[in-house]
């Protein structure tokens, strides 16, 4: 499965049962931290988050909203045992800020954290399956937004053709390449009659905090699912843009621009108890938007 579940939705006071940004990206067996805000932890009890399998978590810039939870957290791997490597992918002055708080309190961590900085676009994360890039958005301060993307997969197999044709499974890895097979008597049996078109690759990005930025749309361009946040009502247009953030009718259009399957919109400003109107002018711009709702999982599919 590849989802992604939102722990906090709010901007940087909590307010109206809302949390500072947080959310986890799950893929198959890996869960993605992206940010960090205060009650982390918490939201990942209530919405039974298992935060062992977490590996990798993804700071998208140093304002206090996106990683005041972190000191807690990585604390709190070290008094239940936690012994597994992590890698925090972050601005380069949270390593510093990181390890003062852990020289201040005297912690001894029984687990080795790997810090990367982040100071330009480039790819975080890959394995077979999946890769991690950023992006640089447009904020107040360095901000990164990150780009999930599944690689191409290989062709699936048809059993039944298989075992009709009678090919040896030691030519299976060349037929996921594409390589047709050719028999003991010179008969060639075409790649098509024996696989199938495997299932499209999937993407997610996440849009940190940012003002509106055109060029975000070309970087997340036919991006399946999209995370891109709306402090404001698009009335405070000229706020949002002293502020370094997005309104609603702006997030919606850079999903619109970059021809997104589905956006979802969050970091509410506190100022705003009900998010109805948020998502009413959205769906004027943009018709297929939700709001980023705190326990909510939401898939991403085609």
């Amino acid at each position: 499965m590849f989802a992604v579940t939102i722990l906090g939705n709010n901007s940087a006071l909590p307010m109206h049962d809302r949390h500072p940004t947080s959310q986890v990206v799950a893929y198959y067996e890996h869960l993605f931290l992206v940010d960090c805000g205060e009650g982390t932890q918490l939201q990942m009890t209530r919405y039974k988050i298992r935060r062992n399998r977490i590996k990798h978590i993804f700071i998208s810039h140093l304002h206090g909203d996106h990683y005041f939870g972190l000191p807690g957290l990585l604390t709190s791997y070290g008094l239940n045992g936690r012994t597994e490597d992590l890698w925090i992918f972050s601005p380069p002055l949270l390593k510093e800020i990181i390890e003062l708080h852990i020289k201040a309190a005297d912690i001894i961590l029984p687990y080795t954290i790997h810090f990367v900085a982040i100071n330009k676009e480039m790819i975080l994360y890959e394995d077979k399956k999946i890769e991690v890039s950023c992006f640089a958005v447009s904020h107040r301060i360095p901000c990164w937004g990150f780009l999930f993307k599944e690689k191409v997969k290989s062709l699936k197999l048809n059993p039944d053709k298989l075992k009709e044709y009678a090919i040896p499974s030691s030519f299976y890895p060349h037929l996921k390449e594409g390589h047709d097979y050719i028999t003991k008597t010179g008969e060639l049996i075409k790649n098509e009659l024996l696989t199938q078109v495997p299932e499209p690759a999937l993407s997610y990005a996440y849009c940190a905090d940012t003002a509106y930025n055109e060029r975000i749309a070309e970087i997340i361009s036919n991006t399946d699912l999209i995370y891109h946040e709306t402090t404001y009502l698009d009335i405070q247009r000229e706020k949002a843009v002293m502020r370094g953030h997005s309104t609603t009718k702006q997030a919606a259009t850079i999903a619109q621009k970059a021809n997104a399957g589905k956006l979802i919109i969050g970091h509410f400003s506190s100022r705003y108890e009900l998010l109805d109107e948020f998502l009413t002018e959205a769906q004027s711009v943009f018709e297929n938007t939700a709001l980023a709702l705190e326990g909510t999982t939401y898939i991403i599919s085609k």
